[in-house]
This record gives structure tokens, C-alpha cells and sequence, in this order.
């Protein structure tokens, strides 16, 4: 029974063999793979590169959706390209696929890139998505103000009690309240004051 490395000695020589002329197909090195689909710059184009393990194959190859070719092509599309092409693989452990999950993609095709547009995004649609941001940004903000305190009925009472019932406080409402004051601090009185600090005079015999 041949190993593995045997096994890829013979699989590398078959594709060579067979993408021989074929410029969308790449060997990177001994045991790394690129081919790519689409007419070239299209939004549509993209790369897949598998790269062989040392147990390669008896088990899957690594499939490489990151290419800076890719750099167009949606997460979601990149996701189910991966989703498909790691679905092939399982069916085919043991043997040889590089080819089989390089031609599967082909007979896919269009209806993997269903969801890919055709073109960049045109700058008006661009420049629409920035303006939606910008208000949404701004709604944020205008959600984000302060809310004014809110004051118990008790409070409210005492505030317009302080007031000349206008909206404008009466004069003198933080007025210290003498009486209270004076009761506190002792009040003297100021002609009994007077008579303590007058002098004595003798009386006349």
C-alpha cells in the first residue's frame, strides 16, 4: 500500500500533467496548490489555494480562502465556498482531490457567487451610507442628553414658596431669620448694658 508521500508524488506529477498550459493554475511549492476562477479583475474572480498536509491524502487538505486576490470577495461568499469545498473533501479521503475539489468549484460556479455583486459599490451609494451613519450618530447623541432632575411635589411646594409666585424669588428669601438667631446666640439688651457701664457718683451728705 503506498503512503502518503508516495501518494503525492504521483498526484503532483498527474497536475502537472493535466494543467499543463492552464494559466489560472499554480503550484506554489511540493505540496501547495492555487487556482483561480473568473475573468481576471472581475468582482467576481477569486482564488482557492490547497495546501497538503503530511498525512494528506488521508485527510483533508487546508483550504485557503485569504488570498490578497480575494481581497473583493464577501465573508459570506468566502464562507460558502469553504463550506463546499470541505463537504467534497470528506467524500474523497484516502485519494487523490486536489483536482476533483479544484473542477467541483467549477460546476458550482454561479451558483457559489450568487450573492458576489459585479461591481465595487458606486461612490453615490458609498457616500448615502455615510450621510445614514451620521444620522444615526447623531440620534445616538440626542439620546444620550442629561435628563433633568426631577423633583418630589414636597420640593416643588418649597420652591415656589420661595418664590413671588412669578417665578422670581422674593427679596430676601435666604435672609438668616433674626429671632431664631438671636434666640441661639443670647440677646442683650443694650440700655441694661448702658446703665451697668455708667459710673457711680457719690452722693451729696
Amino acid at each position: 500500500m503506498s503512503t502518503p508521500l508516495e501518494q503525492q508524488t504521483d498526484e503532483r506529477e498527474a497536475l502537472q500533467s493535466i494543467y499543463e498550459g492552464d494559466t489560472n493554475f499554480k503550484e506554489i511549492d511540493s505540496t501547495t496548490f492555487q487556482y483561480k476562477y473568473g475573468e481576471e479583475d472581475s468582482y467576481k474572480s477569486f482564488l482557492v489555494e490547497l495546501k497538503w498536509g503530511d498525512n494528506y491524502p488521508d485527510e483533508a487538505p487546508t483550504i485557503n480562502m485569504s488570498p490578497f486576490y480575494n481581497r473583493n470577495l464577501l465573508p459570506a461568499v468566502k464562507e460558502e465556498i469553504q463550506r463546499a469545498l470541505s463537504a467534497e473533501a470528506e467524500q474523497w479521503l484516502g485519494c487523490g482531490m486536489t483536482y476533483t475539489l479544484f473542477e467541483c468549484l467549477k460546476d458550482n460556479l454561479e451558483k457559489l457567487t450568487a450573492a458576489q455583486p459585479d461591481s465595487a459599490p458606486s461612490v453615490a451609494a458609498v457616500e448615502a451610507a455615510v450621510v445614514s451613519l451620521k444620522i444615526s450618530d447623531a440620534d445616538a447623541d440626542r439620546k444620550k442628553e442629561p435628563k433633568k432632575e426631577q423633583l418630589t411635589k414636597s420640593q416643588k411646594r418649597r420652591q415656589w414658596e420661595q418664590t413671588d409666585h412669578k417665578g422670581d424669588r422674593a427679596r430676601g428669601w435666604d435672609w438668616v431669620d433674626l429671632v431664631k438667631h438671636l434666640s441661639q446666640t443670647g440677646y442683650k439688651d443694650d440700655s441694661h448694658n448702658a446703665a451697668e457701664s455708667a459710673p457711680l457718683h457719690p452722693l451729696n451728705n
